[in-house]
C-alpha cells in the first residue's frame, strides 16, 4: 500500500508516452528486433499488434533461445523469422491508465517496466520501475 501523502495517486504521473518508448511491431523480424534492442541498449521491449494493442514483451533471452533451438539459423536468416514465431518466456502484464497506484507498484515489483494501455487495450506507453523508485526516494528524503 502506498502511504498517504507520499506521492502521486495517478499513475499517469510516471508515464513515458508511446512516442518516447522503444517498441516493435508484431510484424517485425528477429533481425530487426536484435538491431533495435542493440541500438538502444535494452534487454526487453514491448511488442504491438497491427491495431496498436500491446501484444507482449520480447526479451533478449527469447532471441537467444530461438538461436539455440534453431541450429542452422544465421544472422542473415533472422530477417525471415517474424516475431510472432518467437516464443516469449516473460509474461509482462500491462496496466490500464486508470489503475490504482497499488496495482502499479505490485506489477513494478516483478517487472522492470509496466506497459500502459487505454480502455481499448491500445498501448499508450510504459512506466519504468526506476522512475517509481526515484520518486519515492525523493519523497522520503523530503
Amino acid at each position: 500500500m502506498v502511504p498517504e501523502g507520499v506521492g502521486p495517486v495517478n499513475i499517469a504521473f510516471f508515464l513515458l508516452p508511446k512516442e518516447e518508448t522503444v517498441w516493435l511491431p508484431l510484424r517485425a523480424t528477429m533481425r530487426q528486433a536484435v538491431e533495435k534492442m542493440e541500438h538502444h541498449g535494452y534487454t526487453a521491449v514491448p511488442i504491438l499488434d497491427g491495431e496498436g494493442r500491446y501484444a507482449g514483451t520480447l526479451a533478449e533471452g527469447d532471441l537467444l533461445r530461438k538461436l539455440k533451438y534453431t541450429p542452422d539459423l544465421t544472422f542473415a536468416d533472422m530477417e525471415k523469422v517474424p516475431l510472432k514465431d518467437i516464443p516469449r518466456r516473460l509474461k509482462i502484464e500491462p496496466i490500464q491508465i486508470g489503475a490504482e497506484m497499488e496495482d502499479l507498484i505490485s506489477l513494478a515489483l516483478a517487472q522492470s517496466f509496466v506497459p500502459v494501455v487505454d480502455d481499448k487495450l491500445v498501448f499508450i506507453g510504459i512506466i519504468r520501475r526506476r522512475e517509481i523508485i526515484e520518486h519515492y526516494c525523493r519523497v522520503v528524503r523530503g
